[in-house]
Formats: structure tokens, sequence, C-alpha cells
């Protein structure tokens, strides 16, 4: 009988801990797997238990966000022992990728079908990474976002707007098979998967079967333009904006002027100034959605989509102008209802897709 063992982060989720053991306790099948329960206590403990379990099980589960989902897949490539996951954290970004739904029910049942497909990952100065890596903005508002102690998409929100405007495009030096290009950019993302999380769809054609990286190449744009690009970016149309170079990739050299920060699937790290950036195919087996109808957090209906776009684009402009572009207007006096209404916003494209 095949052997499933699940890693429960209990902090992840607000609430969720409860919701995760009743939909395990309820929906799966006794019948067909032999299951093992564990609860995490300490950082790093879910990528321990995980190195111990491999080989030892067929499937482990990580049952929380997405630092929960990297120890454990960290510590699974290149083994015969496939990923579960059962989402319980804010951005979800693997697990939204590859279809997963987000009721822990749901995915429960995905987990007692065990349709299990080989993945990519990538690596960026030897660290594994399963959606993106990048530098630029995006790296400099997760070493924010960390700093900041408190999770959750408001926080990014606020983090965004708060300190956006001190950041400066920098200049990269790109290597690929065997040329070589250098590009003034407001962010370089190496995506194995689509999406961020919190469904921000950074490289909307990414897949996690093909083989290759999908690079995102920002230029520098005008704050005027930021709404578009904000709109785009949850709209997975971001491969449209005239600002956005993409190319697709096996390795690349990044050389930047100064060491600086990174991110690895979110995670800040500080890095030099030389970065490899290397995808791995087929090195992860892991639990997916064989239900091809199944694509949670899309628009249901074209009319609903075209109106939230352009109640979208007017608020996010409303909020942009008044708080960030007038020129009087200084970022730290931003006001938190303003902030308030920007989560709200998003939300609302978010939570009409459920």
């Amino acid at each position: 009988m095949p052997k499933i063992f699940f890693i429960i982060n209990p902090k992840a989720g607000t609430g969720r801990k409860d919701i995760v053991e009743t939909a395990i306790d309820t929906y799966l099948d006794r019948t067909r797997h032999e299951a093992t329960i564990q609860y995490t206590t300490h950082a790093g403990h879910a990528a321990e238990m995980a190195r111990e379990m491999a080989g030892k099980t067929d499937i482990i589960v990580a049952v929380g966000g997405d630092g929960t989902v990297n120890e454990v897949a960290r510590s699974l490539v290149h083994t015969p022992t496939a990923l579960g996951i059962i989402p319980a954290g804010s951005g979800n970004g693997l697990a939204r990728h590859l279809r997963i739904p987000m009721d822990p029910a749901e995915a429960m049942k995905l987990i007692n079908e065990a349709c299990i497909d080989k993945l990519d990952y990538g690596r960026i100065n030897g660290e594994a990474f399963f959606c993106t890596c990048g530098v630029g903005f995006d790296a400099f508002i997760s070493m924010k976002f960390a700093e900041a102690g408190k999770r959750g998409l408001s926080t990014y929100i606020e983090k965004t707007l708060q300190d956006g405007l001190s950041y400066r495009p920098e200049v990269y030096h790109i290597e690929l098979d065997g040329e070589n290009e250098t590009h003034e950019a407001f962010l370089i993302a190496c995506a194995n998967a689509s999406q961020y999380g919190n469904n921000a769809y950074i490289a909307p054609n990414a897949s996690t079967r093909d083989g290759l990286l999908d690079v995102t190449i920002l230029t520098p744009f005008s704050p005027f333009e930021a709404p578009q690009i904000v709109l785009q970016l949850f709209n997975r149309q971001l491969t449209k904006n005239s600002h956005v170079k993409n190319f697709r990739t096996r390795h690349l050299r990044i050389t930047r002027e100064k060491p600086g920060p990174a991110h690895i699937d979110g995670d800040p790290v500080n890095m030099g100034d030389t970065l490899e950036v290397e995808l791995i195919p087929a090195a992860l087996h892991a639990v997916v959605n064989s239900h091809p109808g199944h694509r949670p957090l899309m628009f249901p209906k074209v009319q609903d989509m075209a109106r939230d776009i352009e109640n979208l684009n007017h608020d996010i402009e409303e909020t942009f102008f008044r708080n960030v572009i007038e020129p009087f207007q200084r970022l730290e006096n931003l006001r938190i209802t303003d902030l308030k209404k920007f989560k709200q916003i998003i939300d609302k494209i978010r939570n009409r897709n459920t």
C-alpha cells in the first residue's frame, strides 16, 4: 500500500490547522494509502523530516505556505519520492501554478488520486527554486517585506507603495547562448512557473515541464504607466506590455555593478555581482492536477472581466496619482485608508474568480 507522509506547519495560515486536519481525516482514502502525520516545530524542520523520509515513503505532502513547500521540495529533488501540496499560506505560488485547489478538502482529493508527474526546477548560484528567482525591484521589495515582519498581500502592497519610489533601475549584463546583452532594467525575473504567488503572473507562459526558464526583463517605465503594469501582472497579460522583454533559455549569467539583494521564490537573499541561473529538467516528482477543466481564480465571465478591468484600472490610477505621482505628496505620508482601498481593489479581482 502506498505511503503518504504529511508535514504540517501549524503556524501557516490563520485558523487553517484545524481545517487541514479535518480535511485529511475526512477525505484521505485509507483503503488506498497508509498515512503518517507530523508537525514542524522549528525553522528548517520540514526540510529535515523530508530528507529523512525521502526514498522511504511514496509521497510527502507539504501542508503550509511557500516556505514549507520549498523546504520539502528542495529535499525531494532527484529522489523517487513525490511532493504533494495542501496550500495553507498566503502566496501559494507553486500550488496555484500546478492548479492545486486552495480548498484543503479538494486538494486532499488530488492526493488520493496521486497523479504524479516530473517537474523542472531552477538553481541560482546553486540554490534551488521552483517558481521564480530574480533581481531588481521584486528582490528589493522582498527584502523590505521580510523586514516588515508581517505577511499577507496588504503588507506587500504597503511596502511596494511606501518604498517603490526610492528604487532605481540598475544596469545588468546578460550572457546566454554565447551572446551578451546589456539592459537597464527595473527587474529581471527567471521563471520556472508562471507566477510569484497570489496570481501575480510575472511569466504567464512559463511551464514547469518544458525544460526551459522564462526570463522576463521589465525595463524602466514612468509612474503614469504603473497602473497598467499592475493590471497586466494580475491579468496574465504582462507579456503584452511594451516595457517587457521575454526569452527562454536553459542557462544564463547575470552580472550587475555590485552585490545586493536577490530573491529565491520570494525569499530575499544577498548575493554577489554575478548570478548563474540554470534549469534542471524533470528532477522533481510531484502530485499534479489531472483535471484540465480546473483552473482556479480565473475570471468566470468575459463581461465581468471587462468591467472589473475598467474599474481596477481607474481605481489604481486614482490611488497612484493621488498618493504617489502628485509632486508634493510624499510617499511616507501615504494614508492607511488608501492602502486598505488598494488591497480591496486587488482582492475584488482575485475573489471574483472563486
